[in-house]
């Protein structure tokens, strides 16, 4: 009985752990977001979960498979995928979490807002927080001018840059404070361009980049692929919307150091 209870007590854990990062994951589907995050996290919580409820049917597969030569290659294949995906999600996020708290260090910087989904002509819920944690900085430093980025996409009504600005100037942010970068469409364009402009009009080269915390890292990558280091100030993230995003992270971290 002992026995019993403690293995039924092993199960439940598992189960309502994976069930839970399900739901996690399959919350912004509900809200129209669809990406490589939340397919992967939803499709790995899924099985895991599975895995949970039907565990002594899956041991005995295992047992079974293992058992022949085939079985053995292709379990010691599936360990050893499992085991280098899992260090490299880790070796990543230890990265993204030192980029999320690489803070200027004076405010002898150019602030670069980089841009996120506009809804119509105001900005979405992680554009608007991307704004508030740049409007703080720029209350107290108001030496500091900012360059907003990002063009007008398909199903916006203008663009992130011109949104961007004009959420500035509504909170107190002067006019002469702030440069607008509206042709970009991609972090690496938003970056570029930008860069451009800062030179164009011989504003500071130093760059603080102003985006959400999981972004950070890709962006940091970009700009030094132009010759530029950049610190960071991170914008909080939806609690539902954070490991959606911190996954497809990855994704996107791997592309752009493989591709280097």
């Amino acid at each position: 009985m002992n026995n019993f209870i403690e293995n039924t007590g092993m199960r439940v854990i598992p189960t309502l752990i994976s069930l839970f990062a399900l739901v996690w994951f399959l919350i912004p589907f509900a809200k129209g977001i669809i990406n490589i995050g939340n397919c992967t996290g939803a499709t790995i919580s899924l099985i895991m979960l599975l895995i949970s409820l039907f565990f002594s049917r899956f041991s005995d597969f295992v047992k079974r498979s293992w058992d022949t030569a085939a079985g053995k290659i292709v379990i010691s294949s599936a360990l050893a995928l499992i085991t280098v995906c899992i260090l490299t999600a880790a070796i990543i996020s230890v990265f993204m979490i030192r980029e999320m708290n690489d803070l200027p260090k004076n405010d002898n910087v150019t602030l670069v807002v980089l841009g996120c989904q506009v809804k119509g002509t105001q900005p979405s819920n992680m554009l608007k927080s991307r704004l508030d944690t740049a409007y703080e900085y720029l209350s107290v430093h108001d030496s500091v001018n900012v360059v907003v980025s990002g063009g007008k996409g398909d199903d916006e009504l203008i663009s992130e840059a011109q949104c961007m600005k004009e959420y500035l100037l509504k909170k107190g942010i002067a006019p002469d404070r702030i440069f607008m970068e509206d042709k970009s469409v991609n972090t690496e364009e938003n970056l570029k361009f930008s860069l451009e402009l800062i030179e164009e009009h011989g504003l500071n080269n130093n760059i603080t980049i102003v985006t959400d915390g999981f972004h950070q890292l890709r962006a940091d990558i970009i700009a030094k692929r132009f010759d530029a280091d950049a610190n960071n100030i991170s914008a909080p993230t939806k609690w539902y919307l954070l490991p959606t995003y911190w996954l497809r992270e990855w994704f996107g971290n791997m592309y752009f150091m493989l591709s280097e």
